[in-house]
């Protein structure tokens, strides 16, 4: 419709520019003949000044008419029949309808000629306020008459006739051949966008029942081999995603139900009696009671920090105070296994972040616990505390055993074990180094992981700093 609409505005356009140019070019030629008119007057005046001679012979008159006209010297006799009927000085005459083209008027029989007072030679005078601007006869630089023009159309050669009507079919034919080229390119254009945007469509509702599997050919460059691609790249993100839950949902089902075994054992065992009730064994009842305390309250808190909903209250403060302080409550565990823990304080001068001290400190004292849990007796712990431009870096390098380089990049995941046979008592639930993670994130900070120099594990984190 909008190409319909289109066509037919242009259609019209040209129609009409074709018709204004014509007339233009009808009005400039019947100028050229009132020019030719004039120029054979003025040279008739030179025989007959004053115009007394062309006054009384109206023959002489309607000669001079048809002179002017170089296409046709001769007038119609039915013409000159009429005008000798009629009054002298009396121009045009009053010609039969049907003698002369009702679709327009020849110049001989609108023009009216007038002397140099402007008083009537050949004319009407009821017609004279019709006319317009009066043409005036000059002869040696002076005006001796004037030649007036009636309003009506001028005639066409019919060669111009059949060209406009050519020209005028010819429009309508261009005008139809664009209207069907248009509706084959719409068309063409409507099968081209609609294929890969049915195919979207199908992938779509295969998506949106779980069918994370599904993705599209990219056959183009274009805006659509684009939205191909991005399909498929949010199809990938969502089968990660799905796989991520799935992992989750059996590593908290695995995590739950061990210590759950183990107390539901213990408990029969002291209800059949075949453990005493003793100090001992609810202390190992109390311990397994906490692991699994340990293990919700950590769950809770990936999940807050997952959500943003962890409460920080951020102030600016020096985080070599937070640290210190860290370190001397968590020394006596690595005195305890012979590790030896080293801060250095590389900074020039005390700076400052904006961050929450106890958030900071949770961070600080999980990696600090994690050395601590697994570190070979005897070996180290090395913190070092610098200034990167206007970052502040914290590196915990600390020795044997250290990391498989394929498993490094794991290490922030949720429940992922170094060794999965490791036991849960002494390795924890997986879940330290993700909330770590994700307490650096809150502080528009990174924390990445790597081989240490003393043979075990590098963590390194940025903090920004206060300007």
């Amino acid at each position: 419709m909008t190409t319909l609409l289109v066509v037919s505005g242009m259609y019209a356009f040209m129609r009409w520019s074709l018709d204004r140019g014509f007339n233009e070019f009808i009005k400039s030629r019947q100028q050229e003949r009132v020019s030719a008119l004039i120029e054979t007057l003025s040279d008739y005046y030179v025989q007959d000044p004053d115009w007394e001679k062309l006054a009384g012979n109206k023959q002489l008159w309607i000669q001079l008419l048809w002179q002017s006209d170089h296409r046709r010297h001769r007038p119609p006799p039915i013409l000159i029949e009429q005008a000798e009927s009629e009054p002298s000085g009396y121009w045009p005459p009053a010609m039969p309808e049907n003698s002369i083209s009702r679709r327009y008027t020849p110049l001989q029989l609108r023009v009216m000629l007038f002397r140099a007072d402007r008083t009537i030679i050949y004319g009407r005078a009821g017609a004279v306020e019709q006319l317009g601007e009066l043409e005036p006869i000059r002869y040696r630089d002076g005006i001796v008459g004037y030649l007036g023009l009636l309003p009506g159309k001028m005639p066409s050669q019919p060669g111009e006739l059949r060209f406009i009507e050519g020209q005028a079919k010819s429009f309508v034919w261009i005008a139809l051949l664009m209207i069907l080229l248009s509706a084959f390119l719409a068309w063409l254009l409507a099968y081209m966008l609609g294929r890969p945007l049915k195919q979207i469509t199908t992938a779509a509702k295969a998506l949106a029942i779980g069918r994370y599997d599904v993705r599209l050919p990219v056959e183009s460059s274009d805006e659509l081999g684009d939205l191909a691609r991005d399909f498929n790249e949010l199809a990938t993100a969502l089968e990660g995603s799905e796989q991520s839950r799935r992992r989750w949902v059996a590593d908290i089902s695995h995590e739950l139900r061990t210590p759950l075994a183990v107390l539901h054992g213990e408990l029969e065992a002291l209800q059949d009696g075949i453990r005493p009730l003793t100090a001992e064994a609810v202390d190992s009842l109390l311990g397994d009671v906490m692991r699994l305390n340990r293990l919700t309250e950590d769950l809770y808190q990936l999940v807050l920090s997952d959500q943003g909903a962890l409460s920080y209250r951020k102030q600016a403060l020096d985080p070599m105070i937070v640290l210190r302080e860290d370190t001397a409550a968590i020394s006596p565990e690595f005195d305890t296994r012979q590790i030896r823990l080293q801060l250095h304080n590389r900074l020039t001068k005390t700076v400052r972040i904006h961050a929450d001290p106890d958030r900071l400190s949770q961070l600080f004292r999980n990696l600090l616990n994690n050395s601590a849990k697994y570190t070979d007796p005897g070996g180290c712990l090395k913190i070092d505390v610098m200034q990167k431009g206007s970052l502040l870096l914290v590196e915990f390098a600390d020795s044997a055993p250290g990391v498989p380089e394929k498993e490094i990049a794991h290490l922030f995941d949720r429940f992922y074990r170094v060794e999965s046979s490791r036991s849960r008592h002494h390795g924890g639930a997986g879940l330290g180094l993700a909330i770590c993670a994700n307490i650096v994130h809150a502080h528009n900070g990174t924390m990445t992981a790597g081989k240490s120099r003393l043979g075990g594990l590098n963590i390194r984190i940025t903090l920004p700093l206060i300007s």
